[in-house]
């Protein structure tokens, strides 16, 4: 799908190949306005979302799928909303276990090329034309970080909240890497930054990993929900004046 002011290209590729003239540049910038109150609009009413992460690529008769699923399905039970990038594979099987549990489910989907379409287990979704802003829903409404196996698109969110948290742009959000002999040649590069004093040896901390799921729940209880005093308490309500939709959710109030 294109965008009719980016003439048939990618909105990213506009916005990155370098100075376009003023009408453009301000087209784009609008654009992203857009992209950014469309998802502050519609994510402002889920409630304090975990982030999933995971590759698009595992179907549902890969092992990895039915561990996303269950991971899904824990995160929603410890009382948030499973957020995820919206699309495919350990996203969707993240998505489906939250539905499992009667909890909520949301997506911050991304405009490709190739197309990926939300997948069905989403209880409202936020389609994005640019990479950053989709980047910046994933983070500003969650409370912790969970990266199941994935690839390059994994990494860059992975290290991107591992940035923001390293360098206290954000809070000290808890990460957890599940699947850890996945995950190991990843921990053995990040031990060799440490000697090499690239990081800091207490970085290490900044993340969790493990196979055992209560270990990770856990972890995100006292992390999460004990370190920042989240308690029951009722969603903002949409405006009715601004039409502001309460997106479809099931289940019972969450933290």
């Amino acid at each position: 799908m294109s965008h009719p002011s980016t003439g048939g290209r990618q909105p990213d590729r506009v916005l990155l190949a370098g100075p376009n003239s003023r009408l453009r540049e301000l087209r784009l910038l609008l654009g992203a306005v857009v992209d950014f109150l469309r998802g502050f609009r519609t994510l402002h009413f889920v409630g304090p979302c975990v982030t999933v992460f995971g590759s698009a690529r595992f179907h549902e008769d890969h092992p990895y799928y039915a561990l996303a699923r269950e991971v899904g399905s824990r995160v929603s039970r410890l009382g948030f909303t499973v957020m995820t990038g919206g699309g495919p594979g350990l996203m969707e099987a993240a998505n489906r276990g939250a539905r499992d549990a009667g909890g909520r489910s949301v997506g911050c989907n991304i405009i490709l090329p190739e197309e990926q379409d939300p997948n069905p287990y989403l209880d409202c979704v936020v389609t994005c034309r640019h990479f950053f802003v989709r980047k910046v829903l994933l983070f500003k409404y969650s409370y912790g970080f969970v990266a199941c196996p994935g690839g390059i698109g994994t990494m860059d969110e992975l290290f991107e909240a591992l940035t923001l948290i390293q360098t206290r742009k954000v809070e000290h959000f808890p990460v957890v890497l599940i699947g850890a002999e996945y995950w190991q040649p990843l921990v053995t590069m990040l031990d060799r930054m440490a000697i090499e004093g690239t990081i800091a040896r207490a970085d290490l901390d900044l993340l969790l990993v493990t196979d055992d799921l209560d270990q990770a729940m856990r972890h995100l209880e006292v992390q999460a929900i004990e370190h920042f005093g989240l308690r029951e308490r009722p969603l903002p309500k949409p405006s009715r004046w601004l039409g502001e939709l309460q997106p479809g959710v099931r289940g019972t109030p969450h933290r």
